[in-house]
């Protein structure tokens, strides 16, 4: 059954409406199978692991998260018909989850309640629904929805995101006339525009902490808001196209040619909800170019095939906590059994006509810049091995509430092939997969990585930034990217003897090292492709490593090529190369050296020359 079940999803083209109907079908079905056999109503227990909130709340929130499908999918009359065996079960789940008599009700909410997250998704298919489902039920339950969903009005919620959850819950009330919400809108759009830094990017509550929230929340929502507002002439309907249209210039470049986006940030267990913007853009139908439609469409559609590929499911063919494969080490802890679902965001084209224009535009990939810098996003992008091959150098970001923000954030360098590790402990160089970044210890145990650089730059061939693991310890640190290699160099300025890990890029355990006799050289090949490790300072010393099983997010078992060293108190400046090579198993390795003559870096690799000027490099 699962084989059949992935080979379906796999070989879909996901061409046609037709197409990604059967998509949502093979991975909504599971669901409510399963919540027919736990005889509920508007709930569903898909495992049981934990999270912040409580389980009756995991339950909701595995159905609700399915009416981002739901909703598009039965978005006429004629087509909640046809699609009776789901239209059901979700109308009345939504009934009875609002009754406060039914034994399935959803409860009385608290200030930062997890359940006015999942209110955004209720609202939509309300919205998209409402002539044949709201608009036919008794007043009692019209008024149940109602008082229900106006507890987001009643209480606290974190001034992010989840403003767009009380706009949407609000624009529903307007739409269906059942209160006065005017000013509350406005308000909280109000609040929103103070988010928005500039060419379509904003941040989400928190400056320091740019990543998919973006696209699939901050953009989403108010291309979303378009559509859905009650008030087609409210300044933010024209506001939040001309911002999307501006996204979607930059935003493809988090993506290659094969679909990939980069692995970054939290919440990576949204999976393909990294190309939710792409269909909430054709879904709005923004004003963009035939080129653009071409490649808004064609990233949704790769993206999603890239996931289809990957063992994302559990046994029950349900989507899972994870991300290239289940995986609890690497969740936050909002990250419930039903989370994932929010990918599910995805199918809101399903709203389009049969006959919409979209399903007839001919898809075709973006030219990707080699390199380019996004000051919003603080990384400096680089595409390589023919686009197939993205690797994202960043700087400045920082998350400092959820788990593991230090990898999801503060490394080098992310990669779609490689993709990044995270710790599960900071003990053993074996349990911290230091992959793409510095680690520290005063001792052979407890090592540190960078969580909040005291300062950054991104420039057009470089990143720059700044740490201090303890008060009388500076790091300067300089990244080169040259692609498929890149340069480290770090300036430390210690008055402690540290001990250094540095790791290369993590790649699969399939493959074999590369022959070297030089001790501060290591290789490995695998069927991702070659990565590996110079060090071109002698304070340093290479070696593969196996870091912990399940710590990389692409790949349950690793091997990273890794410095050690040790300095003492005083000044080092320590040079080291980094081979990164997607999808090449017969790599040659170059010649590499680098030489810095006041502030400008001389690098040879093979045949090619590179002189780089490091502003913040000081004698």
């Amino acid at each position: 059954m699962m084989t059949h079940f992935n080979t379906q999803l796999k070989d879909n083209p996901l061409k046609t409406r037709s197409d990604y109907v059967q998509a949502l079908l093979d991975l909504v079905k599971p669901v409510y199978d399963l919540m027919q056999a736990e005889h509920k109503l508007g709930r569903v227990r898909l495992g049981d692991s934990g999270s912040v909130y409580d389980e009756p709340r995991r339950e909701i929130e595995g159905f609700l998260r399915t009416l981002w499908g739901i909703a598009p999918l039965c978005s006429t009359e004629e087509r909640a018909k046809q699609y009776a065996d789901y239209f059901t079960p979700a109308t009345e789940g939504i009934v009875a989850g609002c009754d406060p008599d039914s034994p399935f009700y959803w409860g009385e909410l608290t200030d930062y309640d997890q359940l006015f997250v999942e209110m955004g998704s209720l609202a939509t298919m309300l919205i998209l629904t409402k002539p044949f489902f709201f608009d036919q039920l008794a007043f009692k339950d019209q008024q149940n929805i109602y008082h229900w969903l106006d507890q987001i009005n009643q209480h606290k919620i974190p001034k992010t995101n989840w403003l767009f959850f009380r706009v949407l819950v609000n624009t529903f009330f307007e739409q269906a006339q059942l209160a006065d919400v005017t000013t509350l809108i406005d308000n909280d759009l109000q609040a929103l525009d103070g988010y928005y830094l500039d060419d379509g990017w904003y941040f989400d509550g928190y400056r320091n902490q740019i990543d998919y929230y973006i696209p699939f929340a901050m953009q989403y929502y108010g291309v979303l808001y378009t559509v859905l507002a009650a008030n087609k002439d409210e300044a933010h309907v024209d506001k939040f196209v001309n911002r999307a249209i501006l996204f979607s210039k930059t935003f493809k470049d988090w993506f290659a040619k094969n679909g990939t986006a980069v692995p970054f940030g939290r919440s990576q267990t949204y999976r393909f909800a990294q190309s939710a913007f792409w269909a909430a853009s054709a879904f709005a139908k923004l004003p963009v170019s035939a080129t653009e439609q071409a490649e808004g469409k064609y990233l949704l559609a790769a993206n999603m095939h890239q996931w289809f590929k990957l063992p994302i499911f559990t046994s029950d063919n349900l989507l899972s906590v994870g991300y290239g494969y289940p995986n609890l080490v690497f969740a936050e802890g909002y990250n419930a059994p039903g989370s994932p679902y929010w990918a599910f965001k995805n199918f809101i084209i399903l709203a389009l006509p049969d006959d919409d224009p979209f399903w007839q535009v001919k898809a075709s990939a973006p030219n990707f810049p080699a390199k380019i810098v996004n000051p919003y996003s603080r990384m400096l992008l680089v595409h390589g091995d023919h686009d197939e091959e993205l690797q994202v150098f960043t700087a400045g970001q920082h998350s400092h509430e959820h788990a593991h923000g230090e990898d999801k954030y503060e490394k080098y360098v992310y990669s779609t092939t490689f993709g990044f590790s995270v710790k599960k402990g900071n003990v053993l160089p074996k349990q911290g997969a230091y992959d793409n970044t510095l680690a520290v210890s005063e001792g052979e145990t407890d090592f540190k990585t960078a969580f909040g650089y005291k300062d950054f730059a991104i420039h057009d061939d470089y990143v720059y930034s700044q740490w201090q693991p303890w008060h009388d310890v500076t790091i300067d640190n300089f990244t080169i990217p040259v692609y498929p290699w890149h340069i480290r160099i770090h300036v430390i300025q210690t008055a402690r003897t540290l001990n250094l890990l540095e790791g290369s890029f993590s790649t699969l355990s399939d493959g074999q090292a590369l022959p070297t006799t030089n001790p501060q050289q290591a290789f490995y090949t695998s069927s991702a492709g070659s990565v590996g490790v110079i060090s071109l300072t002698p304070e340093l010393t290479a070696t593969l490593s196996e870091p912990e099983p399940n710590t990389n997010v692409f790949f349950p078992k690793t091997v990273l090529p890794l410095l050690t060293g040790t300095v003492t108190p005083g000044k080092h400046v320590l040079i080291s190369a980094y081979l990164g090579d997607a999808h090449q198993q017969d790599t040659t390795i170059d010649n590499v050296s680098v030489d810095i003559t006041s502030n400008i870096a001389h690098i040879v690799i093979g045949n090619h020359r590179l002189d780089v000027v490091l502003t913040e490099l000081s004698e």
